[in-house]
């Protein structure tokens, strides 16, 4: 009797977990040879107390950039929509007839948004300000972010690629430039072309023009560094050929700080002022005043960004933020994550499967469950900032990572989700309108080889699908 009622309670916790799937749900998994354990899914009405589908939703599973939800919604929760980050300017010297004898010292405090264009924006204050001339060096201070990061190359043996760039409080343009490639016949020549402009990062052009169809891989571009310590020295090699239209590559180039006195060089000149100095890291005294601030945009308009577009590094920058704003400066990464886990847990949050690394996804070791994700979408419907937050997601089909992606019979425009992708991984959470006029959370995934080739997808759609249609 007693082995009888131990198979009636087992087999009573397995249907809890794993309920029978939709019909268009395991057609999916069937047409693919997936088996129903390697996914995991939960459906629920905002307004209902229990799920309408949960399969497996306690099991922790990789969810990609899906990570991104938790850490976002952390950091609205802890920061609040209206927090900006400060970079502050400090004149060491006497300004005097636009010339300012001394250095010129910036300070960051992990803005994830201090892009070319806002930059130029900060610099165009200086000049409003009366100063033209820099008459000593540019001092540089990131010391607000203690960084312990792996090799960027770590989690994928890709270092140079943009998503790989490792979070500093003096973070500028992503650290990231865009090569542009041009076929110039009338040259003969492969013409190449960078946004932005750095006058300290050598470029060498060992690109030939050829004829034939344009098909290879990066249209026959190969992109090297020369020098692995500095970066400093690009080496471009292969065959571009004639028939390519414009060809843009994203890679990063140049150290943190030596890509922002490139960066600050170009566009001081472009705003009119003259620097002929030279490079200094060192913090600013405690005591200085700054002679300028720059706030940057606020954070419910930098999640937008984030979400959206699944930025990596603006991701590992917010979970700093947390951590210096949590613990003090300097901000670590094991601060940040303790400030989002304790914030998740005061909401009542079981974090049983959470293993938050880099908040971002860009990993293989973070792990959560699609119970959590379904808990945290239902809490924060019901946050201050849930506008905010949900605003930040992408519009089914119309913008961000699903952009094109759904119609009108599979979600376009009726769903707010964030979407997620690592070899062997898919998956998706946030909100779906149904045509019974209802709200839900979805939050769906599938670890399995493959996954990401397209089987994840076909779930994810499926189970949205299904989800409209509620009656």
């Amino acid at each position: 009797m007693r082995t009888w009622l131990a198979f009636i309670g087992c087999a009573t916790a397995y249907l809890g977990n794993a309920a029978e799937l939709p019909s268009e749900v395991q057609r999916v998994l069937t047409g693919h040879g997936i088996p129903a354990e390697n996914i995991s899914i939960v459906v629920q009405a905002i307004d209902a107390p229990e799920p309408i589908l949960s399969h497996l939703a306690d099991e922790p599973r990789s969810p990609a950039s899906v990570m991104k939800v938790i850490t976002t919604w952390g950091a609205l929760e802890y920061l609040g929509p209206a927090y900006s980050w400060p970079t502050e300017v400090y004149y060491l010297g006497n300004l005097a007839d636009d010339k300012l004898d001394g250095d010129l010292a910036i300070k960051g405090y992990g803005d994830p948004y201090l892009v070319e264009e806002e930059l130029w924006k900060l610099l165009r204050a200086l000049r409003r300000q009366g100063l033209t001339e820099i008459g000593g060096d540019l001092v540089l201070d990131d010391s607000y972010f203690a960084v312990a990061e792996p090799d960027p190359g770590a989690f994928d043996d890709q270092p140079y690629r943009t998503y790989n760039v490792v979070p500093n409080a003096l973070l500028m343009n992503f650290k990231a430039m865009q090569f542009q490639f041009f076929a110039d016949s009338a040259h003969g020549r492969v013409r190449v072309a960078t946004d932005p402009v750095l006058p300290n990062l050598e470029i060498r052009n060992n690109l030939t023009l050829v004829d034939g169809p344009c098909r290879a891989f990066q249209a026959g571009v190969a992109f090297n560094h020369a020098d692995a310590a500095t970066l400093g020295r690009v080496v471009l090699d292969g065959q571009f050929s004639r028939r390519c239209n414009v060809y843009a590559l994203g890679r990063t180039v140049l150290q943190h700080d030596t890509f922002a006195f490139g960066l600050f060089q170009s566009l001081w000149r472009d705003v009119g002022g003259q620097f002929s100095g030279k490079l200094l890291k060192a913090e600013i005294p405690p005591d200085a005043q700054p002679a300028f601030v720059w706030q940057s945009k606020p954070l419910g308009e930098v999640i937008r960004s984030i979400n959206k577009n699944s930025n990596n590094v603006m991701t590992r920058q917010l979970l700093y933020t947390v951590g210096a704003e949590a613990s003090g400066a300097p901000g670590t990464r094991d601060n940040g994550v303790a400030a989002v886990r304790a914030l998740l847990q005061s909401r009542g949050l079981d974090l049983t499967s959470l293993t938050l690394q880099n908040g971002a996804g860009l990993s293989r070791d973070e792990r959560a469950s699609m119970g959590l994700f379904a808990s945290v979408l239902r809490t924060a419907y019901r946050s201050p900032y849930a506008a905010e937050f949900i605003a930040s997601l992408s519009l089914g089909g119309l913008d961000g990572t699903t952009r094109g992606r759904f119609d009108a019979r599979s979600g376009e425009g009726l769903v707010h989700v964030k979407t997620g992708r690592l070899d062997h991984v898919s998956a998706l959470a946030g909100y779906v309108h149904g045509d019974n006029g209802r709200t839900y959370v979805v939050a769906v995934v599938m670890n399995s080889p493959d996954a990401h080739r397209g089987p994840g997808q076909e779930l994810e759609e499926a189970v949205l699908r299904w989800t409209q249609a509620q009656r």
